[in-house]
């Protein structure tokens, strides 16, 4: 099943969103509790100071009074229970709660501190304060402390977290929606290049017109005119090559009719004979048109793979191939040779390497002269390996040295017989080879080099 570019440009926005708001949410509750205790703190530090204002000397006595307004501040409906203390200076409980826990360090005059503790088994926070008597004979300082459970700090904190949580989905939501509807919006231009392509015609191989389409998208519509002009360019080379290739069959088979149909209606047994001689050269020469074929197919497929599958020896290839074409060379009166100078291993396929030696020599035989020279070196060093095909024949006009490649082109249509496919088969294969091809004037005057330098 195939995933949809818009789930996936979504998820990648909103699992990392996701993940800040786990980590907001998280951080949103440590924020609740610590804002809650800041509001607690404040309200007991307040009555502890409310209860300092009514402590003081007056005429020798001591006055201590908790009143009203300091345990009204901590009126709620979360029923919190408040406890208070007042110590002498020296140590004596004066009003409060007995048990209610000290600070752990002693308080300077007019500090104060808060502290969590535990008061009849619930958990309490403590502000506890040092004030220092007023009109005392000498500087005295007494502790009061205020303790309140923590019933209305949790509630508070959990209004805070909660409306914290509320806004976080509400922008979570409304991200989200933003977020598709922008990814909705943000790929038009991908849907109509879409559209686009959908409509055209079957066949047609027009470039795409890169003028609407983002700057994202040009690099893609870029590469696909080039692949469509690539793909033109393939089609065109194959239609001709269709088309050439049907033209020799058919001919072929039409000379092959003509001569059946004058072998059928001659009574002369020699005449007959030679008609029976010209349908077999014909029927050789379609096998051999047919066999370039399926041998220029399998070659462009090795050169479109890229695969240099083992290690040939090029040496024994050429020898082989000079062994089977050496009766054609000898009726001919051709001297065949073969040369080799330093290592001849290279990579490539052994079948296809054949084809390419037997092609080159098959070609300089063929159109070397009666009583020619026709010779094969191999000459390894420096990391590469160059086959040269040498002859004496009537060689290759430098501007004609690229056209020679064309499938079917042939230099010499009064000459010997062939399809115009040897070059071209030994192109492609070399290129499958990671080979180049080059073709030269020969050093002793009238013939052709073709030389193949495998790197």
């Amino acid at each position: 099943m195939r995933s949809s570019l818009r789930l996936q440009l979504l998820a990648w926005l909103l699992v990392p969103l996701g993940f800040l708001v786990a980590v907001n949410t998280w951080l949103s509750f440590r924020d609740a509790a610590a804002t809650a205790t800041a509001v607690q703190d404040r309200m007991l530090l307040g009555a502890v100071r409310i209860i300092a204002e009514q402590t003081y000397y007056r005429a020798g006595e001591l006055h201590v009074e908790v009143p009203p307004a300091a345990l009204e501040l901590f009126e709620s409906s979360s029923r919190d229970r408040v406890y208070y203390r007042v110590v002498s200076p020296r140590g004596a409980l004066l009003l409060g709660y007995a048990e209610l826990p000290s600070p752990a360090a002693t308080l300077s005059s007019e500090e104060f501190t808060h502290f969590d503790a535990t008061m009849r088994g619930e958990p309490v926070r403590v502000a506890a304060f040092a004030h220092p008597l007023i009109g005392a004979p000498e500087p005295q300082v007494m502790l009061i402390e205020v303790a309140q459970t923590l019933r209305s700090h949790r509630e508070l904190a959990s209004q805070i977290w909660e409306q914290a949580i509320v806004h976080q989905l509400i922008m979570l939501a409304l991200t989200i929606i933003l977020v598709w509807l922008g990814l909705r919006f943000g790929l038009r231009p991908l849907m109509r290049l879409r559209d686009a392509m959908l409509e055209r015609r079957p066949g047609a191989l027009e470039p795409l017109d890169p003028g609407p389409v983002p700057q994202e998208l040009a690099p893609l519509v870029t590469a696909v005119n080039e692949y469509v002009r690539r793909l033109d360019e393939h089609m065109a080379a194959h239609g001709r090559f269709v088309a050439y290739a049907s033209h020799q069959l058919r001919t072929a088979l039409s000379v092959l009719n003509t001569q059946v149909s004058f072998a059928l209606r001659s009574e002369d047994a020699a005449v007959r004979q030679d008609a029976l001689q010209a349908i077999r050269d014909g029927v050789r020469d379609g096998i051999r048109l047919v066999n370039q074929l399926l041998t220029l197919f399998m070659a462009e497929g090795a050169a479109h793979a890229g695969e240099r599958p083992a290690e040939v020896d090029l040496a024994e290839a050429v020898k082989r191939v000079l062994e089977e074409l050496a009766a054609g060379a000898q009726a001919k009166d051709i001297d065949l040779g073969f040369e080799q100078r330093g290592s001849a291993l290279v990579r490539g396929t052994p079948s296809m390497l054949h084809e390419l030696v037997a092609n080159l020599v098959d070609n300089a035989i063929r159109y070397t002269p009666r009583g020619g020279v026709v010779t094969a070196a191999v000459e390894g060093g420096d990391d590469r390996v160059t086959l040269r095909i040498e002859d004496n024949g009537p060689g290759i006009p430098a501007e004609l040295r690229e056209r020679v490649f064309e499938r079917f082109y042939r230099l010499h249509d009064d000459g010997p017989g062939g399809s115009g496919l040897g070059l071209p088969i030994v192109r492609e294969i070399a290129a499958a080879s990671r080979a180049s091809v080059q073709l030269s004037d020969a050093p002793r005057g009238n013939g052709l080099v073709v030389s193949v330098v495998f790197a």
